[in-house]
């Protein structure tokens, strides 16, 4: 269950040089977990426009949670926020403050583009303080890819395309690719739409390998909305479905 929610930020949470014109203030998009008929969860992301340090960004909040009676025996509760520059499209400010079991970690990351520096601090162990990082030139965090991707054109995102980034986890950054292979309609609660089929690879070594029989849909319009998220197991899939959505910027066009 943890992996489904790592990578369901990822996902949901990833692709130039343009500007976030296409997410509207108030937006939010809910996302159901489930393995078979059974739900385990969910995972909700929101967009705000505001300013930080005096400049327009984009603020995004996304959770993620299980329910029921996943839940009882593995309590997920994860928050991730991320300030966006809506000119640049990079990341400002980056939290991380998850609780999964056992597992805890809160984290705050400040990014400084203009030298390629970041500075990590825990907020979990104060006594550890803030420790500056070298970076690289144009490193997206988990939230802030997504909204990357989704600044992107329908022209910019055909199939065959293949986006190279690298993206800041925790407390480490992962060089990532993902292709576009292609359209499908996909079927949803709302109806069927057109949807495009990423893959997504992480470099190992010199080469990059498929991210563990993880696939993801978005909507193949100007929005480019989470759809679908599939990662395969050893038995079965754990999916993520749109289960929500409010003021998108354009009308999603689903066939009933």
């Amino acid at each position: 269950m943890k992996k489904l929610f790592y990578i369901t930020t990822l996902f949901v949470f990833i692709f130039g040089k343009s500007q976030i014109t296409n997410i509207n203030d108030g937006e939010s998009l809910s996302l159901r977990i489930h393995y078979g008929f059974l739900t385990a969860g969910s995972a909700n992301l929101t967009a705000k426009k505001t300013n930080y340090k005096g400049v327009p960004h984009l603020y995004v909040k996304g959770t993620g949670q299980t329910s029921g009676a996943v839940k009882a025996f593995f309590k997920v509760e994860d928050l991730y926020e991320s300030y966006i520059d809506m000119q640049t499209e990079l990341p400002s400010y980056y939290v991380r403050n998850v609780k999964e079991g056992s597992y805890t970690q809160h984290l705050q990351t400040t990014f400084n583009h203009d030298n390629n520096t970041l500075i990590l601090t825990d907020k979990k162990n104060p006594a550890n303080g803030s420790k500056t990082i070298k970076s690289v030139k144009g490193v997206q965090d988990m939230l802030s890819c997504f909204y990357f991707l989704r600044s992107k054109t329908p022209a910019e995102l055909r199939t065959g395309t293949v986006f190279n980034m690298n993206v800041w986890i925790d407390d480490e950054m992962f060089p990532f690719q993902l292709k576009v292979v292609g359209t499908e309609n996909l079927k949803t609660k709302f109806g069927t739409i057109n949807a495009l089929k990423i893959i997504p690879s992480v470099k190992s070594g010199r080469v990059f390998k498929e991210k563990e029989g993880v696939t993801m849909w978005v909507s193949n319009d100007a929005n480019h909305i989470p759809l679908l998220l599939k990662a395969e197991l050893a038995v079965g899939s754990l999916k993520a479905s749109i289960d929500s959505y409010k003021n998108v910027k354009y009308p999603l066009k689903f066939i009933k």
